[in-house]
Formats: C-alpha cells, structure tokens, sequence
C-alpha cells in the first residue's frame, strides 16, 4: 500500500494553533463492495471540512464549536464517555476522535476546536469521514503528537462512525480522503487494501453530482441492514467475505441475499472495466458502466429511492452518459458523466479530483 506521511508542521511551542483540512469523496464506481473485501474507485474531491485547533489553557478541557450550526460541546479529556451515552450528532465525532486517539496510545492536550466546511451532510459525499479525519489530524497537531499512518488512521475513524456514530461504514471513505491524489481516481482492493493511482482523464467530458433532495442517515436507513444481509449470505455460502463467493453458488440463496451477492460480485467487475475504460480512454464505455451500476444497486441492491429515480432521469434528459446513485444509498446525491456539448442541470455540482486531508 503506497501512502504518504501526515507531517505535523507548526510554529514553536506555545504557538500551536493549527488547521487541518480532510475532503470528502466521490465514488466513482463500486458501491457497497468495501465492507465485502471487494474493489472500488473514489477519489477525493476539492471541498472538505476544515478544523482550526488551538492550545488552551484548562483544565484538561476539549472545547468544540460547530461554526456552521451555532453550536458548542465541552468535555474533559478522558470524560469523553461511552459511545452509547454521547451526545447526538457531531458532538459524537469529537468525542470519539479525542477517545480513539487515545485508546491509540496518543497524548492529546486540552484545546479549543473550531470546525466548518462546504460538504453538505448526507448527500453521498462522505462528510463523516472528512469530519473525524480533519478531527484527528488537528487534535493531533495541536498536542504535537504525530498522526498515525493513514491506514490506522482511516481504521481509527472508521470506529468512530461505526462504534461512535453507529454508521457500519467500512474504509473507502477514509482511504480516499487519505491517498487520493488530484488528477487520480484510486483503485482499492479492499483485500489487504492495497491502492493504486488510476489517472483520471476525461477531456472535455465532467463529472458532476446532483442532490436528490431526499437527505439520508446511515445510521437509521438500510445501510446497516445490508450490512446484515451480506454477513448473512457469507454464513450460507460458508466465505469470510462475499469477496470468496461465486455466482453460481449465490445464485441457489434465497431472495434477497441472491441479488445482494450478485450486485457485488458484479460491482466489483465493473470497477475493473472503468479503470480499462479509463486506460484506454473510453469514456464513453465509462458512461455505459456508470447505467450499469445505478440499474444493480437499484434492482439487486435496492439502495434507491423515488427521489434519487427523478434525478437520475433529469441527468438522463440533458444528455449525461451515464448516472447513479452514489455513498450509501436511500437518498443523498447522484454522479453524472456529461459529455462534450451536454450541459448539466442548473443545481449540478462539478466535481474534480482533489488532494488528500493534510494540514494547513
């Protein structure tokens, strides 16, 4: 796995006031084969959630404000509770990151935390994960400790969301705001993971994203029960991961877990025709693939919703090559390919590949 050091660079001591910036992600393709040991192909996008941390003399004291609610948390290190007992929302992903943390071995010092960032919550861009990883790094640098190497640290996150958060989310998310690289898609075989930059070139065609207008939460939606079912269909087919299985032997499951395992089976070889179709400059292939994936996480997934179905359409009609839904499912935001000529919808959002979480 190729990866580059987090470098904690600040001023001298007592002038540790430091921001740290984590973006959120794009799948390009791959939805739902990360928990299932299977290959996937995101890639960090330019907006992000950025954290300033600064030093502050009390009594052990974490202080946090959300600049873009209004709204405070306090706690003392090492009072950080239990997930189960945290208060809701992003008062949650603070205390997790101070307890992981520290779980991990890390001193952390009492400071003040100010986060904000231009990452809509629940459209399918990952802003929990670019929320605890710009966490992580900023209460790092401002205790100067240095940062764990970014596969323990997406790890590390990943507990947040899952133990904190109660989001079964697995690593693509934290891998691709950790490793990507602007100008690339990474592929990540998640068996392992290993990693691999994938140029991604598309000329005068765009990628853009669509709000459904149907706003998700993870935690309470059917990710998790997916999540269930694909464990499910692993005890029956006796694999460790539905990375192992093979179609036809899903193909004897029970509905639903018949069509889960295949949706995944056939994700994972999709991914591998995109990065093909990428190679070779095919992007209009790329566009065909895109059709593929939305039909699978619509009809063997079932991830997608009335609204998600309406956007999917209208990027249809200005004359995208190919769209999906994107992230988790049950709502959040669709990715679509346009082409040369074709013009997005007014309220579509280019997105572009974009640098890794680092501080500023």
């Amino acid at each position: 796995m190729r990866h580059s050091t987090i470098r904690l660079e600040h001023g001298g001591h007592g002038d540790r006031r430091v921001q740290a910036f984590a973006p959120g992600r794009v799948n390009l393709i791959g939805e739902h084969t990360d928990y299932n040991d299977g290959l996937c192909l995101p890639f960090a996008v330019k907006r992000g959630i950025t954290v300033l941390a600064e030093p502050l003399a009390a009594d052990g004291r974490i202080e946090a404000r959300a600049l873009d609610l209004g709204e405070e948390d306090s706690f003392t290190l090492g009072q950080e509770g239990e997930p189960s007992g945290a208060p809701p929302g992003w008062r949650r992903f603070v205390r997790g990151a101070a307890a992981e943390l520290r779980a991990a071995g890390l001193e952390l010092q009492p400071c003040r935390l100010e986060f904000s960032g231009d990452l809509e919550a629940e459209a399918g861009l990952s802003s929990s994960a670019a929320l605890s990883i710009s966490l992580c790094l900023a209460l790092c640098a401002v205790s100067e400790s240095e940062a764990p190497e970014p596969l323990a640290l997406a790890r590390l996150c990943s507990r947040i969301e899952n133990e904190w958060c109660g989001a079964e989310t697995g690593l693509l998310d934290q891998l691709a705001s950790l490793c990507g690289e602007e100008h690339n898609a990474v592929r990540i075989d998640m068996l392992g993971p290993q990693l691999r930059q994938v140029p991604l070139a598309l000329g005068e065609h765009v990628l853009a994203t669509l709000d459904s207008g149907a706003s998700r939460s993870l935690a309470g939606s059917g990710y998790n029960e997916r999540r269930r079912e694909c464990r499910a269909a692993c005890e029956r087919l006796g694999v460790q991961s539905l990375r192992e299985a093979d179609s036809a032997s899903a193909a004897a499951l029970p509905d639903p877990l018949d069509r889960r395992v295949r949706h995944v089976l056939s994700e994972n070889a999709r991914v591998d025709a995109a990065v093909d179709a990428l190679e070779a400059g095919d992007i209009g292939g790329l566009g065909e693939l895109l059709d593929a994936s939305h039909a699978s996480l619509r009809d063997d997934y079932e991830v997608s919703v009335p609204e998600v179905e309406r956007t999917v359409e209208r990027c249809r009609r200005a004359g995208a090559l190919g769209a999906r839904i994107m992230g988790g499912g049950f709502g959040g935001s669709v990715l679509a390919l346009f082409g040369p000529g074709s013009e997005p919808p007014e309220d579509a959002i280019t997105v572009e590949p974009g640098p890794a979480a680092r501080l500023l």
